[in-house]
C-alpha cells in the first residue's frame, strides 16, 4: 500500500479577505497556489471554485482561515514550504494572522488515492493538541515514516 502526506493549517486572519490589513496577502495567493501546483511532489489542495479556500468556511468564525493539502512525502511538503515564493509569505504571517498558543498545522499519512475531508483534518489537529506529536497526527518538530 502507498502513502501520500495530508496537511491541515488554519489561522484566524486579523481582518476580512477584502480588508487593506488582507490585501498583500490576498493578492499573493495565486502565486502560491500556482507554485504549489508546480511543485514536484504536489497532489492534491482543497479549493472551491474561485481557486482558493478562503471562503470555506468551517468555523462560525468568518476569519478563521482553513488549507489543507496533499503531497507525496516530507521532504516535498518542506521543499515547497521552505525553498519557494511560500517561505516569504510563511515570513509574514504576523501581519495577516493572529498568532496562536496551541498548534495550527498538523501532517499525518493517508492511503494514496484518499482526499481528506476538514472534519478529518481537524480531528487530527485536536488529536495533536492534546497528546503531542504521535504517529497519528504530527507536525514537523517531530515527523513518522509512513506506516507499515
Amino acid at each position: 500500500m502507498e502513502f501520500h502526506l495530508a496537511q491541515l493549517n488554519i489561522a484566524r486572519a486579523l481582518g476580512a479577505m477584502d480588508s487593506a490589513v488582507m490585501k498583500e496577502f490576498s493578492d499573493g495567493l495565486v502565486p502560491v497556489n500556482a507554485t504549489a501546483e508546480a511543485s514536484e511532489g504536489f497532489v492534491w489542495r482543497l479549493q472551491d471554485e474561485n481557486g482558493d479556500a478562503t471562503n470555506i468556511q468551517f468555523f462560525d468564525d468568518p476569519n478563521m482561515l482553513v488549507n489543507m493539502s496533499v503531497w507525496r512525502d516530507i521532504a516535498s511538503l518542506k521543499h515547497f514550504m521552505f525553498k519557494t515564493h511560500h517561505a516569504s509569505f510563511m515570513a509574514n504571517r504576523k501581519s495577516w494572522f493572529e498568532s496562536s498558543p496551541e498548534a495550527t498545522y498538523v501532517l499525518w499519512w493517508i492511503e494514496q488515492g484518499h482526499i481528506p475531508s476538514l472534519e478529518e483534518a481537524i480531528e487530527r489537529l485536536d488529536h495533536l493538541r492534546k497528546h503531542g506529536d504521535t504517529a497519528y497526527a504530527f507536525s514537523f518538530k517531530q515527523t513518522f515514516h509512513t506506516p507499515e
